[in-house]
């Protein structure tokens, strides 16, 4: 976004660390979003977001892995 401000911190992990939080809050979220559309009937969107959290929680996965290596790294 061309308005949104850079981050003072200029840290590749507290990057991994902004980007791991926000795909396993979008697991959390969408399961409501799953949620709501079953109630409507909308099996269609369901899925499709089914499949968004199937990605965002991979992302979680290998993010939390890739987060530990680094720190075991630096403690090293």
């Amino acid at each position: 976004m061309a308005d949104e401000k850079l981050s003072p911190v200029k840290d590749p992990n507290y990057d991994l660390i902004w980007a791991l939080e926000a795909s396993l809050h979008n697991v959390w979220k969408l399961e409501t979003y799953i949620q709501d559309a079953e109630k409507a009937g909308d099996n269609e969107l369901a899925e499709w977001f089914r499949k968004i959290q199937k990605n965002n929680r991979k992302a979680g996965e290998q993010g939390k892995k890739m987060l530990a290596q680094r720190l075991q790294q630096e403690a090293g």
